[in-house]
C-alpha cells in the first residue's frame, strides 16, 4: 500500500479538508484527488457532470471495469471550516463526511489492488444537495458487481438507510387590515390548521427501520404584522421506511381545504446485504446508493458518526480512520471472493 504510513492517511485527510468543497464547489478538490490518484498508477477519468464539476473515476491499470467500486462523496455542506488536529482526532468540515471516508477507501482500494484485487474508486459531487453526480454516474455505469458506498455509520454496515420525502405546503389567504380580520382570510393560520392535522397522523413503521418521522422545517410566510396574510409556506421532510403511495394520500386528505401539498423530492427507502463478522445499525439518512442501482449490489458503511456530521465541531477519530481501512479491505476481500 503506498499510503502505508499513518501519517500519509491523516495527512492526505487534513489537505482534502482544506481544500474547500461545498457543495456546487468541488471542482478544486476534485482536480486534486484526480492528480493524486494518476500519480499512484490509476486510469483516472473526470466524468464531466455540470459546467467544470466532475466526478473522479480511477481504476486499476487495464482495468477498465472491475467487479468492485468503493465510492462517497467529495462535496460538503457550508460552511466551510479548516483542518485542526489532535493525538486522536482530525476536525474540520468533510473529516468525516466524507473526506477521511474517500482516503480510507483510497488506502483499502491500494491494499486490495496489490494483492490483485482489481477495486475501482468513484468519487461524486453533489450528494449534500441532490445526489447530481450520481445521477450521471449512473448513466455511465462500468458493469461492477458491488459498490461499498462511504457514509458515518461508525463503521458498522448499515442493514438499511431512511429515504427521503420533501413535502412544500402552501396556504394561500386574503389580505386585509389586521384591525379588520372578519375581511379577510389568514393563510398563516390555514397552514398552522393544516401542519397540526399532519403532526396527528400516525406514520408508517417497519420492523427493520422503526418509525417514519416528520420535521417541519421551515415556515414563511406573511407580509407585516399589521396585514392579514395571503400567503404562507412550510417545507417538510418525511424520513421514510417504506413506499410512499399511502403516505402522500394522508397527507393529501390532512391538508385539504387548508393548504395544497406539493411532494417535491422523494428517495426511496433501501435495505442493503450484510456481512458475516461486521456489526449493524440503521441508517436513519439518505445517500446517493438510491442514485446508483446500475453499480452493482450495494453496502454501505463508514467511519465516523453522523451525529457529529454538518456541526462546527465535526471530527473524525483517527482510530476509526485506520480501522476504517481494515474493514474496507476485508469487506472488499470478501466480496470478491464470491
Amino acid at each position: 500500500m503506498r499510503y502505508a504510513s499513518y501519517m500519509d492517511v491523516f495527512a492526505l485527510t487534513r489537505r482534502l479538508i482544506d481544500t474547500e468543497s461545498t457543495t456546487g464547489l468541488e471542482t478544486e478538490v476534485a482536480d486534486r484527488l484526480a492528480r493524486e490518484l494518476s500519480h499512484l498508477g490509476y486510469d483516472v477519468e473526470r466524468m464531466a457532470v455540470e459546467g467544470e464539476r466532475f466526478n473522479v473515476w480511477a481504476t486499476p491499470p487495464n482495468t477498465p471495469n472491475p467487479a468492485l467500486v468503493l465510492s462517497t462523496h467529495m462535496d460538503t455542506v457550508p460552511p466551510f471550516i479548516p483542518s485542526s488536529e489532535t493525538e486522536d482526532r482530525i476536525y474540520g468540515r468533510g473529516s468525516c463526511d466524507a473526506k477521511g471516508i474517500l482516503v480510507a477507501q483510497i488506502a483499502a482500494a491500494e491494499r486490495l489492488n496489490a494483492k490483485g484485487g482489481r477495486a475501482g474508486l468513484l468519487f461524486l459531487v453533489g450528494e449534500e444537495r441532490d445526489s447530481q453526480g450520481a445521477q450521471v454516474a449512473n448513466q455511465q455505469a462500468r458493469g461492477a458487481r458491488f459498490l461499498i458506498n462511504g457514509e458515518p455509520t461508525e463503521n458498522k454496515l448499515a442493514v438499511a438507510s431512511k429515504g427521503t420525502l420533501r413535502v412544500e405546503l402552501v396556504a394561500r389567504g386574503k389580505m386585509a387590515h389586521s384591525a379588520y380580520p372578519e375581511v379577510g382570510e389568514s393563510a398563516i393560520e390555514k397552514l398552522l390548521d393544516a401542519l397540526e392535522n399532519l403532526r396527528k397522523l400516525m406514520l408508517p413503521t417497519n420492523s427493520t427501520a422503526g418509525p417514519c418521522t416528520l420535521n417541519i422545517g421551515l415556515i414563511e410566510g406573511g407580509r407585516a404584522p399589521n396585514v392579514i396574510a395571503d400567503y404562507a409556506v412550510a417545507h417538510l421532510l418525511y424520513r421514510l421506511v417504506g413506499p410512499t403511495d399511502e403516505l402522500r394520500e394522508q397527507i393529501t386528505a390532512a391538508v385539504a381545504g387548508k393548504a395544497e401539498a406539493d411532494f417535491v423530492l422523494e428517495i426511496p427507502y433501501m435495505e442493503f446485504t450484510s456481512v458475516p463478522g461486521i456489526e449493524t445499525m440503521i441508517a436513519k439518512f439518505t445517500t446517493d446508493i438510491p442514485a446508483l442501482t446500475n453499480w452493482g449490489q450495494p453496502l454501505l458503511i463508514g467511519p465516523g458518526s453522523i451525529h457529529v456530521a454538518h456541526t462546527e465541531g465535526e471530527y473524525i477519530e483517527k482510530r476509526q480512520l485506520l480501522d476504517a481501512i481494515e474493514l474496507y479491505t476485508a469487506i472488499g476481500s470478501h466480496l470478491l471472493q464470491q
